[in-house]
């Protein structure tokens, strides 16, 4: 079966490369924001999904690694994909689109909240700044219904 590539399999491939990033995340309101760094190697496989593995130092110590997969539905017309972490037991699973100005691919996904006694709605968010600088973010909704960015980390490319 062959499957030609659209034009938002080749917006994916923007993300090809090897990144550094430096990130900060607040885990809850009274907490202070927790800073760390790492590195991301982001691979096609075929032309159709890409595949980063990232590795870097987590807040309190320690390794952490993760994986997510990203590409396009054509049939349903929404990006899907991935995301693990050694540091959970959460798989998350990814539906989104881009924005009008294709810089901004916002992926939905649900898991556990915060304090790990409902699950929530998440959004993951790339955000494309230039062809070396990206940025990833997440926001949580809360139970009133609003959004509360809890993370964000710019990405950039190792030349």
């Amino acid at each position: 079966m062959e499957v030609k590539p659209e034009r938002e399999h080749e917006w994916l491939q923007k993300l090809v490369g090897t990144w550094t990033h430096e990130t900060e995340c607040v885990m809850g309101p009274d907490q202070p924001p927790m800073k760390w760094g790492g590195r991301e190697t982001t691979r096609s496989l075929g032309d159709i999904w890409v595949i980063g593995e990232g590795e870097g130092e987590m807040p309190g110590g320690g390794i952490g690694r993760t994986i997510i997969t990203l590409g396009f539905d054509p049939t349903r017309k929404r990006f899907v994909g991935s995301f693990v972490g050694s540091m959970m037991t959460h798989l998350w699973l990814y539906e989104g689109s881009l924005d009008a100005s294709e810089k901004i691919l916002t992926l939905e996904s649900e898991g556990p909240d915060m304090t790990q006694t409902r699950m929530a709605k998440y959004h993951d968010i790339v955000e494309i700044v230039s062809e070396d600088h990206r940025i990833f973010s997440s926001e949580i909704q809360l139970e009133d219904g609003s959004w509360n960015r809890f993370m964000k980390g710019h990405y950039h490319r190792v030349k």
